[in-house]
């Protein structure tokens, strides 16, 4: 542990912003998976709502600085271009 105050303060602060990162990673996941799973069935109109919801929350990520912007457009239109192959 740490002796310097700042260094402290600074440990906590980590701490909660890891498992809030956590928590928009978990989502990040559920959602493009999601994805996947509507394409992986065949539903056009199911995969382009999730395609919707995904594109949304990877956008809310990068605002939020959990992901960088370059991450999320390689995501992005990597499940689009699946959605868009149906």
């Amino acid at each position: 542990m740490a002796n310097i105050k700042s260094q402290i303060k600074r440990i906590k602060t980590n701490a909660k912003a890891t498992e809030r990162n956590k928590a928009v990673k978990s989502e990040l996941k559920t959602a493009v998976r999601r994805t996947r799973e509507a394409i992986a069935s065949g539903d056009k109109t199911a995969a382009e709502a999730a395609l919707k919801t995904a594109s949304r929350k990877l956008d809310k990520a990068v605002g939020k600085g959990v992901i960088h912007a370059n991450n999320a457009a390689n995501r992005k239109s990597s499940i689009a271009k699946q959605v868009s192959a149906l």
